[in-house]
């Protein structure tokens, strides 16, 4: 894990991607890029596991959708529910784009991705951002928004240990902050 690779803040994360979609002088829009790296902030599977997604991976089951795969670093076979507003969102990219399900969605190399994010970034002049930033910003984002519930996101990124996790995300430090303001008790 690369310690500097910072997550991405909710601002920092649409900057980027209407940036990426919108382009600007110098830098043609891509929206497979941008498309990818949603998918990544969404599922906060890594970039080598989104690069491989093909529609017919996803599989309706009952009311929801989920995803079986198993993850290329790791080899964990890892199935998850897929919201029915991702699916739609991916199902809607693949139309438009000529995409047949069985074909894969992002035929694209992790180097082409890190290559665009970081014209993008230069330019927004945003610092230590990675495509695991998105990964990252999916965990910090779940962590926060589901009362600091560390263990589900140790179950969404499959790691070993809740203490993985919290130095994942970066927790930690914001521990030791928080009990010292609250100790503190000058005269």
């Amino acid at each position: 894990m690369n310690k500097r690779t910072l997550a991405l803040t909710l601002e920092e994360y649409h900057d980027i991607i209407n940036t990426m979609k919108k382009g600007f002088s110098g830098c043609r829009p891509n929206n497979r890029v941008a498309t990818a790296l949603v998918i990544e902030a969404n599922l906060g599977l890594r970039i080598s596991d989104i690069l491989k997604l093909k529609l017919d991976d996803i599989v309706k089951d009952g009311d929801r959708y989920r995803l079986d795969i198993t993850e290329q670093k790791t080899g964990k076979k890892r199935v998850f529910t897929v919201l029915p507003e991702l699916y739609n969102y991916l199902k809607i990219y693949c139309l438009e784009n000529g995409i047949k399900p069985h074909e894969i969605i992002f035929p694209i190399g992790e180097r082409n991705v890190q290559k665009q994010l970081k014209i993008i970034c230069d330019y927004l002049e945003i610092k230590g951002v990675s495509t695991h930033s998105f990964r990252k910003y999916f965990a910090t984002s779940i962590y926060v928004n589901n009362d600091y519930d560390i263990v589900t996101v140790q179950k969404l990124l499959q790691h070993s240990t809740p203490d993985v996790t919290q130095r994942y995300i970066g927790i930690e430090p914001q521990k030791i902050e928080k009990a010292l303001k609250k100790h503190i008790q000058l005269i």
